[in-house]
């Protein structure tokens, strides 16, 4: 039964060159590829909950740029079976060069290998995907999937 809403704001930061960043995390024990973001906190706006997750993960400061969706069908928790997401994204500007605050790897997840994070409940890294090559696929969560097929429309318009 669900019982609560559990809100998320990600953040969708284009490069100059067209790539997309996503996190690769492992979430109670599942390998995940997701947008960048995480939890809103009590007392604290949707923006300043961007802000505060890109520093706390990847110590990178950013400009939250516009709106670009918010969750508008039900979507039950992944994790969480008594929890409705409700799931806000935001496009971004990193207010640093990325690659000077930020390690990122350019190839592989942690789905690819998960065999290596075994029996740990936390993990991440960032990788840029291009949006010529991504795919819908390449994220786990469905909202996420969702997302990533309108960025795809967006940035690939002929």
């Amino acid at each position: 039964m669900i019982n609560r809403f559990n809100i998320r704001v990600y953040g969708i930061l284009i490069t100059s060159d067209n790539k997309v960043l996503v996190s690769d995390e492992i979430i109670f024990g599942r390998a995940i590829t997701k947008f960048c973001g995480g939890g809103l906190e009590f007392g604290e706006g949707t923006i300043d909950c961007l802000k505060r997750e890109f520093l706390e993960e990847m110590n990178l400061p950013i400009n939250v740029d516009k709106h670009f969706y918010t969750t508008d069908i039900f979507q039950q928790s992944a994790f969480i079976e008594s929890d409705q997401v409700i799931s806000i994204y935001y496009k971004v500007s990193p207010k640093k060069n990325i690659p000077d605050v930020l390690r990122t790897k350019d190839l592989g997840a942690f789905t690819n290998d998960s065999e290596i994070f075994e029996g740990i409940d936390s993990a991440q890294v960032f990788r840029l995907i291009p949006i010529a090559a991504l795919l819908t696929s390449d994220l786990t969560l469905p909202l996420d999937k969702f997302v990533a097929d309108m960025v795809i429309r967006e940035y690939t318009k002929s």
